[in-house]
């Protein structure tokens, strides 16, 4: 059954939309830098039937993972319409619904593929591992920046999600390293090239479409500073611990080191760099 599938959607999901408390939404508790980020991720989101569909190719023939493709697919979906449902509450003059279909017109992946653009589905795995490894720790630093409740509850909520999808990721990769057999180093190339694609054309298209006018030319270096410098700000170094600790796992580096928190306190540094210099492009 397709990720599409109301009633297997509904089974797989730990949460639900209408469970949430929305009369909880506090408008005077509103961050006006939060607004425009949540709009950007919830189409990010949305987007997920695209990448199950380019995950169902690559990994055809394996019907275990197809339908942990479609389950995670199925949440990835939910998560957008949360955020979308809430970014609606905090700007009312915006349209959840319109402005996905912007992005879908303007940001397209390649689904049509009989094999990983990684090279090989281990390394199709650490990709995906590396990706839940940064939406899980961006909503948990998100939720712990906002005052605003209903956000509050949303973020936890995913950041939990993407922690499991990271755990699901994390146990079919190892299940194609037996098979594979790629390497430490391999492995961390894989991983570190998807980690520095996290500033892409994915997240500036998803700013542009849901935060500027229609009919204004599309400016990646403006898009994605605009993004970073909203989102950057909202990491603190334990954020940044969980992060390494994740892809050390991945990886196969031993966590909890003092390698790790060496690596830990420069990707903070890092961090903190970058959003100054995104913030001052902004500013000029």
């Amino acid at each position: 059954m397709s990720a599409a599938s109301g009633t297997f959607g509904d089974r797989m999901k730990h949460w639900r939309i209408e469970q949430l408390d929305w009369d909880a939404f506090d408008a005077t508790k509103l961050d006006p830098d939060v607004i425009p980020i949540v709009k950007a991720a919830s189409v990010v989101e949305r987007n997920s039937l695209d990448y199950a569909a380019y995950l169902n190719n690559v990994f055809i023939g394996d019907p275990d993972f197809a339908k942990a493709a479609d389950a995670w697919a199925v949440e990835e979906v939910q998560h957008g319409d949360a955020l979308g449902k809430w970014a609606m509450l905090a700007d009312p003059t915006w349209d959840y619904k319109s402005a996905f279909q912007r992005y879908r017109q303007t940001y397209k992946i390649d689904k049509d593929v009989d094999a990983s653009i990684r090279g090989s589905r281990t390394g199709e795995l650490i990709a995906r591992c590396m990706v839940e490894t940064g939406t899980s720790s961006f909503y948990t630093a998100l939720a712990d920046s906002t005052d605003e409740p209903v956000l509050k509850a949303i973020c936890k909520q995913i950041a939990a999600d993407e922690f499991r999808h990271f755990k699901l990721f994390y146990d079919h990769m190892h299940r194609y390293l037996g098979r594979e057999k790629l390497g430490v180093i391999r492995r961390a190339q894989i991983a570190l090239g998807r980690v520095l694609e996290s500033e892409d054309d994915e997240l500036a298209s998803a700013f542009y479409t849901t935060n500027v006018p229609e009919g204004t030319d599309y400016d990646y270096g403006r898009c994605i500073a605009d993004y970073m410098a909203r989102a950057m700000p909202r990491y603190r170094p334990n954020h940044i611990q969980r992060v390494v600790s994740m892809i050390f796992k991945t990886i196969g580096i031993k966590p909890h080191s003092v390698i790790q928190t060496g690596t830990a306190k420069l990707m903070y540094r890092i961090i903190q760099f970058k959003s100054r210099r995104y913030q001052k492009q902004l500013a000029g």
